[in-house]
């Protein structure tokens, strides 16, 4: 530490500190590689490599009129298990308000009726969900915002429920990361918020950026430590090195 007093003015200049060599590849901040969990044929593809969406867009589907009409079968007995029960309380009803005037078996007779309904309206349910979710397995949906960079399947294509095959990956557009890696022996010198010269294969400019997240865990095949700096502007899979700043401890 070095001090120059100017008049009343005192500058403090910090002459200590370590540089940490590190290489690094650019990741996506998210990635995924999307596969069916239903079997079938390809009948349409919405999207193709550098397509950019949304979390929630539909990207492929598979041929599922088989589903689609289960599906309308078991709307349509909801429907009817609705009527039965709205038919069925007002009876019910009826029967409770002259329930100390009649026979007490004839009564149980419409109370079983009327809790038969409702729980047919309950299994109705139920099944009329299990064959949503069987159409919603025959499409693909995008997990969040982000662009496809790579398409394995072409409309007419077979894909099997037995063996999960990788149909679209998709990567976030914008957020991405450095990860880098150093010598894990200065584990205990890196810390978040450390500043972080470096430069990327190809690219004659150099950069800045600061730790944003440190691994808790060395490797234990090359013995490094992993770090990561978030980018925006860079392509995934580009490469480069550079040096994290660290201040001395005294």
């Amino acid at each position: 530490m070095r001090r120059i007093i100017l008049g009343l003015m005192v500058l403090v200049f910090n002459l200590s500190a370590t540089e940490i060599y590190a290489t690094f590849n650019i990741e996506a901040n998210q990635s995924a590689n999307l596969s069916f969990y239903a079997g079938g044929i390809v009948e349409k593809i919405y999207v193709d490599v550098s397509s950019v969406v949304k979390k929630g867009d539909k990207l492929v589907e598979l041929q599922n009129d088989d589903f689609k009409a289960s599906l309308k079968i078991a709307k349509a007995s909801l429907e009817n298990t609705k009527v039965t029960l709205k038919f069925a309380k007002k009876d019910y009803d009826r029967q409770l308000l002259i329930k100390d005037l009649i026979d007490e078996a004839k009564f149980d007779n419409y109370l079983l009726v009327y809790e038969k309904a409702k729980v047919a309206v309950t299994s109705a349910k139920a099944n009329l969900a299990y064959q949503q979710s069987l159409l919603d397995k025959t499409s693909i949906y995008a997990p969040f915002d982000g662009v496809i960079f790579e398409k394995s399947v072409e409309v007419g294509d077979v894909v099997s429920s037995m063996m999960l095959t990788t149909v679209f990956k998709i990567q976030s557009q914008k957020k991405k990361k450095l990860v880098l890696e150093f010598d894990q022996k200065y584990w205990q010198s890196v810390k978040v918020g450390d500043s972080v010269k470096y430069i990327v294969n190809g690219d004659k400019n150099s950069y800045e950026g600061e730790i944003s997240k440190v691994y808790p865990h060395a490797n234990l095949d090359n013995r490094k430590i992993k770090a990561e700096v978030e980018v925006n502007q860079f392509v995934v899979g580009l490469f480069g090195d550079g040096y994290i700043t660290v201040p001395d401890k005294k």
